[in-house]
């Protein structure tokens, strides 16, 4: 049985979501510091982090049983 292995860009994905997960949680914070560009910052956070995920398709799907 074969293990799939993760691109760069699934990983760089996933890093680039929890930075935008660490944003929500701190996001009373920031909009004191940043006001309207946290939230700003949040939506690219979470679009990068998502296209970065789309976008790893460089292999086939597993087999079925």
């Amino acid at each position: 049985m074969q293990i799939p292995k993760h691109s760069t860009r699934f990983w760089l994905g996933n890093g680039i979501l929890a930075l935008a997960m660490v944003a929500i949680f701190f996001m009373g914070t920031l909009w004191a510091h940043l006001g309207q560009w946290a939230l700003i910052l949040w939506m690219v956070l979470a679009g990068v982090g998502m296209y970065f995920l789309m976008t790893d398709k460089d292999g086939e799907p597993p087999l079925s049983d």
